[in-house]
């Protein structure tokens, strides 16, 4: 009988039950105070778009049986490095010194990790202090401006309408991230790398070079990230991305995807990244404390994992 309604699979839908309940809940709770005010709901896909750039390909990374903990770092190592290259050389040489650091960061953690044989988790580890420490270093650890109005709209601050750029950007990738994910012989690579490397390599894959591309990857992603914190705020600093590698595995893991690889889902990575934004931004309208904020959202996203991750 349960099979025959589709509830013997609920646990693979719960980070779309729970993200439906969540906001009908604060929609009925907050709707006086202007949690349904469609200027707070863009406000939403604003504030989580940069989460779900890099929690796309965090997916990538966990599907391999890797983790990256350097892309909150690279993200704001990348926003310094943009701002000062486009004081220099204008908005196209910033985009490419920004989309540079991504693949230099990128080919460091994958060298170390595929190469030299350290442990992703130590590899990123180490990274995440060498970024943000560069970061601080190039910027004297103050603001880099960004003067430049037509870097500011395709990179976080425009609009198509009423639709936000950062909204734009988060679906394309989040398209192209499922497609080659789910659709190619790469996304097939990476999840038999993490299901059981050995069985993969026996079966012809290079498992090194899976796992060193979706390290390129993820900074790329977090380096493109960076480079939309500064376009949004006009401006680069080392503080932009801090703290945000949990905020990015925690939605891959709520997506359902798992820590210990073999499986990834792009599209419940983004609903993960927006149950995120939405209960932060719940929460806050709500007046909580920030203590009580944190509480709450760390029960929250724990009962989430716990009935998402738990499958045979």
């Amino acid at each position: 009988m349960l099979a025959r309604f589709g509830l013997t699979n609920w646990r693979q839908n719960i980070i779309y039950i729970g993200f439906a309940v969540i906001f009908l809940v604060f929609a009925a709770t907050l709707h006086d105070k202007g949690f349904l005010n469609p200027n707070n709901l863009l406000n939403i896909f604003r504030q989580t778009a940069m989460i779900a750039v890099m929690a796309i390909a965090m997916t990538f990374v966990l599907s391999s049986g890797e983790i990256d903990l350097s892309v909150g770092a690279v993200a704001g190592l990348a926003s310094v490095t943009t701002a000062m290259a486009i004081d220099i050389g204008g908005p196209l040489f910033g985009v490419g010194a920004g989309i540079l650091t991504g693949v230099v960061v990128g080919v460091c953690n994958g060298l170390l990790t595929t190469r030299i044989g350290i442990p992703s988790f130590l590899t990123t580890l180490a990274m995440m202090g060498v970024a943000k420490g560069v970061a601080m270093w190039i910027s004297d650890t103050a603001a880099v401006p960004i003067i430049s109005s037509g870097y500011a709209w395709v990179f976080g601050g425009g609009s198509v309408g009423i639709v936000p750029v950062l909204l734009i950007w988060m679906a394309i990738l989040g398209v192209i991230g499922h497609v080659v994910l789910r659709k190619t012989t790469f996304g097939r690579q990476v999840l038999a790398t993490g299901g059981g490397e050995t069985a993969a390599r026996y079966s012809g894959i290079d498992t090194r070079a899976i796992k060193f591309r979706v390290l390129i990857i993820s900074s790329m992603a977090a380096a493109l990230a960076g480079m939309l914190y500064a376009g949004r705020l006009q401006s680069g600093r080392f503080q932009l991305g801090e703290g945000d590698e949990l905020s990015v595995i925690a939605a891959a893991v709520l997506g359902g995807t798992s820590l210990f690889g073999g499986y990834g889902t792009v599209i419940g990575t983004i609903v993960g990244a927006l149950m995120i934004g939405l209960i932060n931004n719940g929460l806050i309208l709500m007046g909580l404390e920030f203590s009580q904020q944190l509480i709450a959202r760390g029960g929250i996203i724990i009962l989430a994992v716990a009935l998402s991750q738990k499958r045979t």
